[in-house]
């Protein structure tokens, strides 16, 4: 009688393992095309920033992203060094200077999805909490697809390693 009071634990840390790896959670995704390119957890709330030079100014530029609670995106902060080229005048709630950076907050756009064509020019980064990753590289520039979806951990896991620098590209 013993040993069967003692298999209950492995039987319960394994229903929880499978819970936790086929229960759809929300996720923040790259798509390249229809190819999940990277994956990371997306509560609503989830903040993460896009950065690449501008082509004119040759200047970084800032624009960064919120996850709603419905799951669509919306802009919410844009910074960058100089008025330039294709800078708007007035977007937001608010303009401040901040470190020798221009930034425009309350801005509150939907954009969902975020198409980004990632050239390689303008060297475009994605810093999602403390990973930077960087979506250029050498050839034709990939067209970038920045989404939501809710899905299980199992079928995110290539991407989100991938995410993590842990897998490389395919």
């Amino acid at each position: 009688m013993r040993k069967l009071r003692g298999w209950w634990w492995p039987a319960l840390i394994v229903a929880m393992g499978a819970t936790v790896a086929l229960l759809p959670l929300p996720w923040l995704v790259v798509l390249e095309g229809h190819q999940l390119r990277y994956a990371f957890p997306g509560p609503a709330g989830t903040t993460f920033v896009l950065r690449w030079m501008h082509s004119v100014e040759k200047e970084d530029w800032e624009e960064r992203f919120q996850i709603q609670p419905d799951g669509g995106l919306m802009l919410v902060e844009t910074r960058f060094k100089t008025f330039g080229a294709g800078v708007p005048a007035r977007v937001g709630t608010e303009t401040r200077l901040e470190h020798g950076w221009v930034v425009m907050s309350g801005i509150q756009r939907i954009v969902d999805p975020l198409n980004v064509q990632a050239a390689a020019a303008e060297h475009y980064r994605l810093r999602y909490r403390w990973w930077t990753l960087a979506l250029t590289g050498p050839g034709v520039p990939p067209i970038l697809t920045f989404t939501t979806r809710d899905a299980p951990l199992l079928t995110m896991l290539p991407a989100l390693l991938r995410g993590a620098g842990i897998l490389p590209m395919r």
